[in-house]
């Protein structure tokens, strides 16, 4: 674990990082140091059931199947991609120009050669801008704990980084007031659905998942096809059958008041927003934000303008 909350006494600014939490994603059997972490929360006066936050980081991103997706989408697994991807793109180009009559000049190897590199290089952009949009697969899963701590004055988002040939995961935790990011982002809400509902709406209804539910039939259909299929002789074989399931799209962003709406808005990404500030892939923000002294944006403006859509944008470019 490493602390990053400087002297005991100073005051912590709002986007400061406060703690990381290291793990080794290469080896199953490890992971984040707890016992530490909870301490160290302590020492922070954040009073939370140890139970209850570390059960709820376990579900996010500590499961078997989220560790090895966080590994196939690791900055390590890209690179690696991106070198067979050259490699193989090279080989392919290279074979098509030596079926051409000029393909026997040193020329045409340059050709091939900076042809690789230029798509290889488009492919690298596309993939790192798609890495500064939400992660519905680490992003959201961090979501139940953040609703938890973020009424405790902070956030947590997950990166991943290299240390030679190790995968590592690391868990921060950064400093975040939600009072005057949560009135903000409740006025521009209230003005969106006076002005632009239908905007707003359609804004709102790409932020959603697919659940996988279990169909309940009607008791009494149930019943009668359980005697209509039951054997005549009994065989004294029980045959369990599975459940019936369907896939069910579940808003993110439900309709409610205002001041709802833009809570859960700031719960559902506070873990895209630590991510991207943590690896300095936050845009750039003009004056007026809550964050002072600062050149990236609040909670709340990177929420506006990377959701809501709003047309006065808070981002310079870069």
């Amino acid at each position: 674990m490493e602390d990053l909350s400087g002297r005991e006494g100073k005051e912590s600014l709002s986007g400061q990082v406060l703690m990381v939490l290291s793990m080794d994603n290469n080896c199953s059997a490890t992971s984040f140091d707890m016992e530490l972490c909870a301490e160290k929360l302590k020492s922070l006066g954040v009073q939370v059931a140890a139970d209850q936050w570390r059960r709820l980081i376990q579900d996010a991103v500590l499961k078997p199947e989220v560790r090895r997706y966080m590994f196939y989408n690791s900055r390590a697994f890209q690179i690696a991609i991106a070198v067979v991807f050259y490699m193989s793109l090279w080989t392919n180009i290279y074979s098509a120009v030596q079926l051409c009559s000029f393909g026997r000049y040193w020329e045409a190897s340059v050709l091939v050669t900076l042809a690789a590199v230029a798509v290889t290089v488009v492919v690298i952009l596309v993939i790192d801008r798609r890495q500064r949009k939400i992660n519905m697969n680490t992003d959201v899963r961090l979501a139940a704990v953040n609703e938890i701590f973020i009424k405790h004055g902070l956030i947590l988002g997950i990166t991943d980084a290299l240390d030679g040939p190790h995968n590592i995961l690391q868990l921060w935790f950064v400093h975040f007031s939600p009072e005057r990011c949560l009135q903000s982002l409740s006025a521009h809400i209230t003005d969106l659905q006076r002005t632009r509902e239908s905007g707003l709406r359609h804004s709102l209804d790409q932020l959603c998942v697919v659940m996988e539910v279990v169909v309940r039939p009607d008791p009494g259909t149930e019943e009668e096809a359980s005697h209509e299929e039951s054997p005549l002789l009994s065989s004294g074989v029980n045959v369990n059958k599975e459940p019936v399931t369907c896939n069910e799209l579940l808003r993110l962003i439900p309709e409610g008041p205002p001041e709802v709406m833009a809570q859960q808005l700031l719960v559902i990404f506070s873990g895209c927003y630590v991510r991207l500030l943590v690896t300095g892939r936050l845009p750039r923000a003009v004056a007026g934000g809550h964050l002072e002294h600062s050149s990236v944006p609040c909670l709340c403006q990177f929420i506006e303008t990377t959701v809501l859509n709003t047309r006065q944008s808070w981002f310079m470019g870069r």
